[in-house]
């Protein structure tokens, strides 16, 4: 039951989407008449999006630099977490090549008559800077939000004790951001399942089926990785043995993240494992609390799988290496502000829809496949955490490193 209570609410979502479909075929375009109860939880949430992502990333640079002393574990953390999380986009990418999920509804996408053509440099300013401080809180421009709050996280931390205050205070204003979305997550099952039965009066089948080809996609790409990718990660870590060990204590936190439904909920289990893995003790102490809020392999798999549905759906064209490598820092960027933010990846998501220029109703089309894919997304957020300490402790103590005595 404590386990089953851990999914409680990501299966009142399913339940309330589910019931939403329901109401859409039986009702068809009828259906669109609770559609605005969809479009107040669509609105409540880009309302709070962009405080939530300035005060949660630039609280989390102001605050880094208490760990000076641990530049050689964090640069080599960071390189790992980059790498990792760029290996499983790929391999998701990849697999949305070969497997198109979303390709059979083909949403039509609106857009305006008269656009205007720019220049490769003006675009490279209207996407990186803005020409007004309050443009930054515009939904439309959420990279520069990003750039500008790394910039002043970064800015906090080198003040040194003087910016000790305003480090408070965008601790403070991060905790206030997120206990708002918990908030208005409370309405999240009435304003999704609203949605749905006007998508699905409008769209039928079609959608539907396009749901089943995301998680015939993701489940089989999900646990390859789980078997061989992680397996590979603690073969180049400890060779024959570090596989060995890996997997002799990897299945506790990996039933955990299950039962659990969260990283943080499965970080006592899991740094127990990466010691008697062998990890040093600075190092899991180090790595693994850090990953369970800014590592997700799992969560990239799932960011790359809703980029390619939601092109899919909007009949817009998946292909070309620009496009590819724009999503891959999309997934990198999604996990990471996902990671530590409430309410089941919806920042991550919001993410997605803004930095494409997708309409409103891409949302809670993407949220769904969120839903279904968070368990084994977790399990691998997790697992993934235990071989990155593996993958530090190779680089930073040696090819040795693991016959060393456990600390």
């Amino acid at each position: 039951m404590k386990k089953l209570k851990a999914y409680q609410f990501p299966l009142i979502l399913l339940l309330f989407i589910i019931i939403g479909s329901i109401i859409g075929l039986i009702f068809g375009d009828k259906a669109n008449v609770i559609k605005p109860l969809g479009d107040i939880f669509l609105n409540l949430l880009f309302m709070v999006v962009m405080p939530l992502v300035f005060f949660s990333i630039s609280s989390a640079i102001a605050n880094m630099n208490s760990m000076k002393r641990l530049g050689k574990i964090m640069g080599s953390m960071m390189t790992v977490f980059i790498v990792t999380g760029i290996i499983s986009s790929v391999v998701m990418l990849l697999a949305t090549i070969l497997f198109p999920p979303g390709s059979g509804a083909d949403i039509p996408l609106e857009t305006p008559d008269d656009v205007e053509q720019t220049s490769l440099a003006d675009q490279l300013v209207h996407t990186f800077t803005v020409s007004d401080f309050v443009d930054l809180f515009s939904k439309d421009n959420m990279l520069v939000l990003i750039i500008f709050a790394v910039l002043v996280g970064l800015a906090t931390g080198l003040t040194g004790e003087k910016g000790r205050p305003f480090a408070k205070f965008l601790m403070s204003g991060s905790e206030v951001f997120m206990k708002l979305v918990q908030i208005v997550m409370y309405y999240a099952p009435i304003g999704l399942g609203a949605y749905f039965a006007a998508l699905i009066g409008q769209f039928g089948t079609d959608l539907i089926g396009d749901y089943a080809k995301a998680v015939l996609v993701y489940y089989p790409v999900a646990i390859i990785y789980f078997a061989v990718g992680l397996s590979l990660y603690a073969f180049v870590a400890g060779r024959r043995k570090g596989v060995t060990r890996f997997w002799k204590n990897i299945l506790s936190p990996a039933v955990t993240a299950l039962g659990t439904g969260s990283s943080i909920g499965s970080l006592p289990v899991n740094l127990e494992a990466a010691k008697r893995i062998g990890v040093p003790k600075d190092i899991r102490e180090t790595v693994l609390p850090l990953g369970a809020t800014i590592h997700m392999d799992g969560s990239c798999l799932a960011a790359m799988l809703k980029i390619a549905f939601i092109f899919g759906v909007f009949n817009k064209n998946f292909s070309g290496l620009d496009t590819y490598l724009i999503a891959i820092g999309i997934c990198l960027l999604s996990g990471i502000v996902m990671s530590g933010i409430p309410g089941g990846g919806f920042m991550g998501e919001l993410m997605i829809v803004t930095l494409y220029g997708l309409p409103i109703e891409a949302l809670p089309i993407i949220s769904a496949i969120g839903v279904i894919v968070d368990p084994p997304a977790t399990m691998i957020n997790v697992t993934g955490d235990a071989v990155s300490g593996m993958l530090v402790s190779r680089q930073l103590e040696g090819k040795d490193w693991m016959d060393r005595e456990i600390e």
